[in-house]
């Protein structure tokens, strides 16, 4: 593209960056870790767990947002009328 800015491919880099830590994020919300039948502590009167996904799942959207801000959309139809 002629007219593309010179950071594109930056961007390109930081999206795929931010969905990796996306990724990253629902793997670290599942409680995987948890050893089966072990009490919990309370944060935020939550059990751990629960409040470790409520907060990745914050993040991954804060991080999903930021990923479409960075995305190009085109108002323009290249294929022209049909």
């Amino acid at each position: 593209m002629r007219g593309a800015p010179r950071f594109e491919p930056t961007r390109a880099r930081l999206r795929r960056a931010l969905l990796a830590c996306i990724g990253i994020l629902y793997v670290f919300s599942i409680p995987w870790y948890r050893e089966p039948g072990t009490t919990t502590d309370l944060w935020l009167g939550l059990p751990a767990w629960v409040t470790t996904a409520l907060l990745c799942y914050l993040a991954v959207a804060v991080l999903n947002s930021l990923a479409w801000h960075l995305h190009e959309i085109s108002d323009e139809d290249e294929s022209g009328p049909t």
